[in-house]
């Protein structure tokens, strides 16, 4: 797997990266995106949205199924990724860069963030068992 190091990772297979204090992308992670197989849809929130820990904040279409990108921590969106909607393979292609999903912003601190989500290293642990 190629997750990174620089990433939080949650048990429903979707990275977090911080931008600067409250700030943050999310997107799938490379074994979401190889378990969903060629994606061909993705439907995104609108800008202003919030979203609690836990829920969709997005949905994305594959030639298997329909899945939820789920909010690993509450927030507001501050911007979607509008290549997306001509371009849903980038997810495919790069889950790590052209293929984020939303930019949102969070009261929630790092360090709880941290004590919450994974490691690259504990995410790959949660996928071997």
């Amino acid at each position: 797997m190629n997750n990174s190091d620089d990433y939080y990772y949650s048990e429903s297979h979707v990275w977090l990266e911080e931008q600067s204090t409250g700030l943050y992308t999310l997107g799938i992670t490379e074994h979401a995106q190889n378990s969903l197989g060629d994606i061909v849809f993705v439907e995104l929130p609108s800008e202003g949205q919030q979203f609690a820990a836990g829920e969709g904040c997005a949905v994305i279409e594959s030639v298997k199924s329909a899945s939820d990108v789920i909010m690993p921590i509450s927030g507001e969106i501050i911007a979607i990724n509008q290549q997306l909607v001509d371009m849903p393979e980038l997810i495919n292609q790069e889950p790590f860069n052209n293929g984020w999903i939303v930019r949102f912003r969070s009261e929630v601190p790092i360090d709880e963030i941290a004590a919450e989500l994974m490691s690259a290293i504990d995410y790959e642990a949660f996928l071997d068992q």
